[in-house]
């Protein structure tokens, strides 16, 4: 086995607003062996780096009052939303909008970027990729998301066939290209391993079940999913599961047991030839268990504050993991270091 991989999570999202080039290149210089792009589409079908079709969560529409009759409020997995939607606009529109830090309250360093980054589409964020892979002599994957797919098929902007094509195109057509197809979706990632022989990864959330599941009325949920009967269907499709940290034994208040419920999942998922890449990965205080949060110089332990995500790291990376996601890719690095270091692993990289 090689070393655990560094998935960079929405880019450096701890340092620079998420989802843009500038952060899936300071990812990249920072050690990350892949960058994620979450991808939504617009209404010409072009597929896009958000976390969320809501614009006004990570960009600057709402200040814009040439979009202002563009409002909307729709049902998006089963919730009434209202806002700017990436559907609703073309990408002509989308590239006059720019990127702002969806954090700000725990973030606010990185508001100091808001409107300088324009929000990029898949092929600029593979372009990205392999142009820093020739740049740092490394292979740098991408680890695409696709986001509300039965949200967007209902739209007739199904995300599978583009996303696909777009890893193609550059010759990322084999299980060992530096790509994986992830999705809290089940129908679309089948789909997936339909048009593809790129992997495919299974996100597991700690609470709910797949929207596709919901739709058509059946019960499964994802708990029921991380379970050894759950675990033998998601091999029928899927070479990874993504599972939240929670299903791992991790709490607010703190890392139960020693993670035993993540070694559980860990080698039931390995019997099954499932890699185990968990997320997400945060230094501030406000996302790490209670034990590993820390004080700054007043003493106060301050939300938005750095903690102990060193230890946090080397909890689960004992584990056996194969890879995590990690919002400061320069400390995930660091922790996969140090553990090749130890002489536990090899010192080369699976990609």
């Amino acid at each position: 086995m090689g070393q655990p991989i560094v998935i960079a999570h929405r880019g450096a999202s701890g340092h620079v607003p998420e989802h843009t080039l500038a952060a899936y290149a300071l990812a990249v210089f920072q050690g990350a062996d892949f960058i994620e792009p979450d991808l939504v589409s617009t209404r010409d079908g072009a597929l896009i780096a958000r976390h969320d079709n809501r614009l006004e969560l990570t960009t600057d529409v709402a200040k814009r009052p040439e979009f202002a009759e563009m409002y909307a409020s729709k049902e998006v997995n089963g919730r009434t939303q209202h806002g700017w939607f990436s559907e609703d606009f073309d990408l002509e529109q989308i590239k006059r909008l720019r990127a702002v830090e969806r954090l700000p309250d725990l973030r606010p360093a990185n508001c100091r970027f808001d409107g300088q980054f324009e929000v990029p589409t898949f092929d600029e964020v593979i372009e990205l990729a392999r142009s820093l892979g020739r740049l740092t002599g490394r292979c740098i994957g991408v680890y695409p998301e696709t986001k509300f797919p039965s949200h967007f098929a209902s739209l007739g902007l199904a995300l599978e066939v583009p996303l696909v094509a777009s890893c193609h195109r550059v010759g990322w057509d084999s299980p060992e290209s530096p790509v994986f197809l992830q999705s809290f979706e089940v129908g679309n990632l089948q789909q997936l391993a339909q048009l593809t022989r790129l992997p495919r990864v299974q996100l597991l959330d700690a609470q709910g079940q797949p929207e596709d599941f919901r739709r058509r009325g059946q019960a499964t949920s994802y708990r029921q999913m991380s379970g050894e009967h759950g675990l033998d269907g998601i091999a029928t499709y899927a070479q990874v599961i993504g599972p939240d940290k929670r299903l791992m034994g991790w709490s607010s208040s703190g890392i139960d047991a020693g993670l035993q419920a993540g070694a559980v999942l860990v080698e039931r998922a390995r019997q099954r030839g499932l890699a185990v890449h968990p997320y997400t990965f945060r230094r501030e205080n406000a996302f790490l268990p209670a034990s590993l949060r820390r004080a700054d110089a007043s003493g106060a332990v301050v939300p938005g504050g750095s903690g102990d995500l060193e230890a946090e790291l080397a909890a689960f990376l004992a584990l056996g993991i194969d890879g995590f996601f990690v919002d400061h890719p320069e400390v995930g690095r660091a922790a996969v270091d140090r553990l090749s270091d130890s002489a536990i692993l090899p010192k080369d990289s699976r990609w």
